[in-house]
Order: structure tokens, then sequence, then C-alpha cells
């Protein structure tokens, strides 16, 4: 029987939205929005922090990454198995 490939369709076919957002005190967050509930959106930002060495939190389906990692996000996420074409930075 073949291996369920529900999470692979899922990532294809988001449409993911990186932006920066500017904090108090002159803070910047990285937003990454635009997640479906099929998607285990706390166990990608794990990856994220891990692999850009930075804090941040999962809230209302938006990960937020302290810091400006806009540049950085899109290979992580395409290595993680979403469509490049579907990120919109």
């Amino acid at each position: 029987m073949p291996a369920c490939v529900c999470g692979d369709i899922a990532k294809t076919q988001q449409e993911i939205t990186v932006s920066i957002e500017k904090r108090r005190f002159g803070k910047v967050n990285t937003m990454i929005s635009g997640f479906d509930d099929g998607i285990d959106i706390k166990n990608i930002a794990k990856k994220l922090k891990m692999k850009r060495a930075c804090g941040g939190t999962v809230k209302n389906k938006v990960i937020e990454l302290q810091g400006n990692h806009k540049g950085f996000i899109k290979p992580i996420l395409v290595s993680e198995g979403f469509s490049e074409e579907q990120i919109n930075e």
C-alpha cells in the first residue's frame, strides 16, 4: 500500500506570505502567514528557529521570528517541501 501523501499535497497548495513588521522599541519581526489547517505549523516554526538561530512563536496560524530573516525563509521552506511559486516575499 502506498504511503499517505496528504501532507505533501497540502504543502504544495499553500499561499505563504513572508513579511516584516516593526515592533515597539525598533524591534523587527519576520511574519510568515498563509498556512492551512493540514500543516504542522509548530514543527515548521521549530525548524525555522533552529536553522536561523533566532527566537520566535506561533500565534493565530502566523509564525513570528525575531529579527529580519526575509531573504532566508524561502529556501528553508522549499527544502521542507513547499512550492517555490507559492511563497511570496
